[in-house]
């Protein structure tokens, strides 16, 4: 995989030609700012009328993700860093859920959470519960910068630190370090969704994939897709992601993914 990120103009053609499946992270990849532009929507809009399946795969929680899958124009969404996926059938007229861990280790693994998020909240001065933490069914997250104001790298560094010494996987978003008991991770869940919703078989398509993406806990998805895409911003965790995307586009957040949909659909 990429070494260096190139221009989102540079790739082939043909290759943007053979996507099917459109999927991106949502903090600052479809988002901007903490909003959901109008751009950011109508590009997933305009993706789906041009018959291309789009998959938000994010680590917001359960209780967004079932607005999500309701109420945008997706065919499902990935959440809690692939701890569940959601799609609305719309035949049937109802919710699917599919979650990597059973209702009984999901009810066992909530107040060990809980008291690990209060001991982190008590150790690193600045940091909170993330304002979304209610709404979560799997995971812990402890917000940065999102509703605090910025800690400095040190602080999350730390936070990283005290969930792995839990035993929990810790992943670094934009905003959250995200914790959870497990070995899921947001790629594991996307090859189930697509296997099971759409009878894809990801590994075998890969190539018909693309992924938009900004921070380290996008680094399964960069590695795995050979035509991932970084909007701009991605260049802040430069550092930290191990495998970086193949392109990277002009724009940031939102208008990076609105760009990379008028390169798809000019391709097309």
């Amino acid at each position: 995989m990429a070494a260096t990120m190139r221009p989102l103009a540079d790739m082939p053609a043909a290759d943007a030609r053979a996507i099917r499946v459109v999927l991106a992270d949502i903090d600052d990849t479809l988002s901007t700012h903490g909003r959901l532009t109008a751009a950011a929507y109508t590009a997933m809009e305009r993706l789906r009328e041009a018959g291309k399946l789009v998959v938000p795969i994010t680590g917001r929680p359960a209780g967004w993700c079932d607005h999500i899958a309701r109420m945008w124009p997706v065919d499902a969404v990935v959440g809690e860093n692939g701890a569940l996926y959601m799609r609305y059938d719309a035949d049937a007229r109802r919710l699917v859920r599919r979650y990597a861990a059973d209702e009984a280790t999901r009810r066992a693994n909530r107040a060990r959470l809980a008291a690990i998020g209060e001991r982190i909240v008590a150790a690193v001065p600045g940091c909170a519960l993330a304002s979304d933490q209610r709404y979560r069914d799997t995971d812990l997250a402890i917000d940065f910068r999102e509703d605090v104001p910025p800690l400095p790298r040190a602080a999350v560094d730390r936070i990283v630190a005290l969930m792995q010494a839990e035993g929990m996987t810790a992943k670094l978003s934009s905003i959250h370090v995200n914790g959870w008991f497990g070995a899921y991770d947001k790629l594991a869940m996307t090859r189930m969704l697509f296997a099971e919703a759409f009878g894809i078989d990801i590994d075998a398509e890969r190539d018909r994939f693309v992924f938009a993406g900004d921070s380290p806990n996008d680094a399964p998805m960069f590695a795995f897709f050979p035509n991932a895409v970084g909007v701009a911003n991605v260049r802040e965790f430069i550092d930290r992601i191990a495998t970086l995307p193949a392109y990277v586009t002009r724009g940031e957040a939102g208008a990076g993914f609105a760009e990379l949909t008028e390169f798809l659909l000019a391709c097309a």
